[in-house]
């Protein structure tokens, strides 16, 4: 199996995933992933995307062979996370983090992160702990994601004094007792629920199935495909940032920024409008893309220049 060397361009400069997966190293650190490796359309070793254990497996490798992360394990029913997309986002943060910190980017545990709906996977708190030595609060409304994220935090020690795991009580709520009076967070990260209803979430599985395989399928496997907070808020993407939006201005002087992933860009001219209405002082658009699929940060704070100078 070689190593192909022609990079991601899209991905962030400190992806570590920018150029092709070694799969050496890959089938190295986790030898039940040689099963599904396979020749793609350009006769290239390659994984076989279309099954979800596959992914799940290159996953697990690229954490153990990167980060040093020995144990990652979840229910097949939640959500598997792609890894190069997920560090994207936080290497991302750490760029808008350093602008307030003279260009400098800030590491170690100092720096105060909370993540809004970390799922079961943990995946945002590990790659932040893992490249930038932050500290997260790592929070979701399902008690069995919860305890899955403490169990993988509990397992990595370079996890242990870096993560705390909160179960959000009020499903209603993004920081409601998790921002305390007084607390001082630096970012808040979250990945929304995408879909406003279940038909919807399985019709989207549906697509991505076929766009893998090239194959129609009437039932699919949904190993790894998402729960359904995971998957689902009423009134889907659009809604759910909406309605943390509203929240975070109760928290304006906590936090400085305050950000979220927003998938669909015909969300933005909703967003940017109710920004202005809870009277941010500054967003910030932040543009992602890895392989065919764009996504995009959307960033706010509710203190001006001097205020994020003096944070």
């Amino acid at each position: 199996m070689s190593k192909i060397e022609n990079l991601k361009t899209r991905l962030h400069p400190r992806n570590r995933n920018r150029a092709h997966y070694d799969l050496n190293a890959m089938t190295a650190a986790v030898p039940e992933l040689v099963k599904y490796v396979k020749p793609n359309k350009q006769g290239a070793d390659s994984i076989d995307f279309s099954k979800p254990i596959a992914v799940k497996l290159l996953n697990k490798a690229i954490l153990q062979h990167y980060f040093n992360i020995y144990y990652w394990e979840f229910p097949n029913k939640n959500l598997c996370p792609p890894i190069p997309g997920r560090a994207d986002y936080i290497h991302y943060i750490a760029d808008l983090l350093s602008e307030n910190n003279n260009g400098t980017i800030p590491t170690g545990d100092k720096v105060r992160c909370l993540d809004i709906g970390t799922g079961a996977s943990c995946i945002y708190p590990i790659i932040g702990v893992s490249e930038y030595g932050w500290q997260f609060v790592a929070s979701d409304t399902n008690s069995k994601s919860i305890d899955s994220a403490r169990q993988i935090v509990k397992a990595n020690p370079s996890l242990k004094a870096k993560v705390a795991c909160h179960l959000q009580k009020d499903s209603d709520s993004f920081f409601h007792e998790l921002i305390q009076t007084g607390d001082k967070i630096d970012v808040t990260i979250c990945n929304p629920p995408f879909h406003a209803s279940a038909a919807e979430a399985k019709e989207a599985s549906r697509r991505k199935v076929k766009n893998l395989s090239g194959k129609n399928v009437k039932s699919i496997t949904l190993n790894f495909a998402g729960i359904h907070t995971e998957l689902i808020y009423p009134g889907g993407e659009y809604k759910f940032i909406h309605d943390m939006i509203v929240e975070s201005k109760i928290y304006s002087r906590n936090c400085l920024w305050f950000s979220s992933l927003v998938s669909k860009e015909s969300n933005l001219k909703g967003l940017y409008k109710l920004l202005d209405k809870v009277g941010i002082k500054e967003v910030k658009t932040i543009e992602m893309g890895t392989g065919n699929k764009s996504s995009r940060i959307v960033a706010w704070t509710f203190l001006n220049s001097k205020e994020q100078l003096a944070w």
